[in-house]
């Protein structure tokens, strides 16, 4: 669950970070074009912590460290409550529940 919840985030901070102001971002995201401009920045910077996200726990998985793969599971649900409850409620079903789930799944 870990390598899958890694490569979601990178294909998150790629999205944000290099197809924000591309159609198929304006898409996903549902922005218009002058918003996509003014908000790229933004948005860039964010998808540089989604892959900081998954750096963690590719490095926890790596190292087969469990106290770390909690805790960037851990990191990833605060950031998509706090995603859904500022930006979309789209991000607690796309970000946080899986890495949720993960969690759950590490103290069985």
């Amino acid at each position: 669950m870990a390598w899958l919840i890694a490569i979601q985030h990178i294909g998150f901070g790629v999205l944000e970070m290099f197809f924000f102001k591309k159609p198929l971002g304006q898409k996903i995201f549902r922005v218009d074009a002058a918003f996509a401009e003014r908000a790229a920045p933004l948005m860039a910077n964010q998808g540089l912590y989604n892959l900081f996200l998954a750096a963690g726990l590719i490095v926890a998985e790596v190292h087969a460290d469990l106290f770390w793969t909690r805790f960037f599971f851990a990191c990833v649900i605060v950031a998509g409550a706090f995603g859904a409850a500022t930006v979309s409620k789209r991000i607690l079903w796309l970000q946080a529940a899986p890495a949720a789930i993960a969690l759950g799944l590490t103290f069985l």
